[in-house]
């Protein structure tokens, strides 16, 4: 019964995605990977690019890092494109280009978790192994009034074992897509309508007025913050030059490109600015610049810490005399052909 009528809401509601009209694997996987969060209206192009310009996992595979971050540019959370990279390298190397076509071959791509794999096995070949995401644990909790936090594997294995006895053994992918769908469009965090859901009257949620509470979710991570001070550093007549260091592994934005760049543990008290900035620009670069000023300043949230961005424009009328290691110098109109954070892109958008 809860597959009927959810099979028959979906067949009525379900989202229309060009993705859920193929059984490509390759494709599937590119469209789980991108729509990580990101909103499918934002994701759409995205996809469509992707598989535009890198129509195989042979041409993804051959392809330079740089050039897909640069494709990915503006989606964030930079560790996926990586990942996509590197996965699409052991496809290639591991099973002579050819998707792999079991669960567990899925599970071990670079980059593809638990509900990915689920999705792709479910999707592309017709495996019935549950989708397990955000919208599911929601509806899930709901219905059945399950107060194990989501984040705990214990609440995985709760939720996997009640979804391997709901889920279609016949049409899994269509039933994998019909929770995801109702979890995100109707049993939503808030702005639902308990009253004219098809399950309200199965829902123990519901009937118990509890609907607020579920699920319930584990302490967040505390958020960290983060001073960056960005050395944009220009000079020339005609042909303007600028430098730009690409960022190094172990960090966030690996493989993109910015400015050079300090950062203190805190904050520099705004009356000393200005003084203290010009200082390590001149011991970096190893003259005083013809211009120097504190330009704007900019917020901007990832996950687990909030980068607060300060960019110093100086100009010089010649080349500095010093140029720090691993710094190069590029043409300002080259400068939008890098892959680079939407935090760059931001700032150079605004000039």
């Amino acid at each position: 019964m809860f597959q009927k009528k959810l099979l028959t809401w979906y067949e009525e509601f379900g989202r229309k995605l060009p993705w859920r009209e193929t059984n490509n694997p390759y494709y599937i996987w590119l469209s789980e990977i991108i729509m990580q969060q990101t909103r499918i209206e934002q994701g759409l192009a995205y996809y469509e690019l992707f598989i535009k310009k890198y129509p195989t996992v042979e041409e993804l595979a051959d392809a330079s890092e740089e050039d897909i971050l640069k494709s990915w540019q503006g989606l964030g959370y930079y560790s996926r494109a990586r990942n996509l990279h590197t996965a699409a390298q052991q496809i290639m190397d591991n099973y002579n280009g050819k998707f792999p076509d079991t669960y567990d071959g899925i599970l071990a791509l670079k980059g593809v978790g638990r509900y990915t794999a689920a999705a792709i096995a479910s999707f592309a070949f017709g495996m019935a192994y549950p989708v397990i995401d955000g919208n599911v644990y929601r509806f899930i909790s709901r219905l059945y009034g399950i107060y194990t936090p989501i984040g705990a594997e214990q609440a995985y294995k709760e939720f996997e074992k009640i979804l391997m006895r709901l889920i279609d053994k016949e049409h899994p992918g269509q039933f994998n897509q019909a929770m995801m769908d109702f979890g995100s469009t109707w049993c939503k965090p808030t702005g639902y309508d308990c009253n004219n859901c098809i399950f309200n009257e199965e829902c123990e949620a519901h009937q118990k007025g509890k609907v607020d509470l579920l699920p319930v979710k584990t302490k967040p991570t505390s958020i960290k913050k983060r001073y960056f001070y960005y050395f944009d550093i220009r000079w020339g007549c005609n042909e303007k030059y600028l430098l730009v260091k690409k960022r190094a592994s172990g960090d966030i934005w690996q493989g993109l490109y910015d400015f050079p760049l300090y950062e203190p543990n805190s904050p520099i008290p705004e009356k000393r600015q200005k003084k203290q900035l010009l200082e390590i620009l001149t011991s970096w670069f190893g003259d005083e610049p013809t211009i120097f000023e504190l330009g704007p300043v900019y917020e901007h949230k990832l996950t687990h810490r909030t980068i607060i961005a300060h960019f110093i424009q100086a100009k010089y009328n010649d080349k500095p005399s010093k140029i720090p290691e691993k710094t190069q110098i590029i043409m300002e109109s080259d400068v939008k052909t890098l892959p680079i954070s939407r935090l760059i892109d931001r700032y150079l958008s605004k000039l």
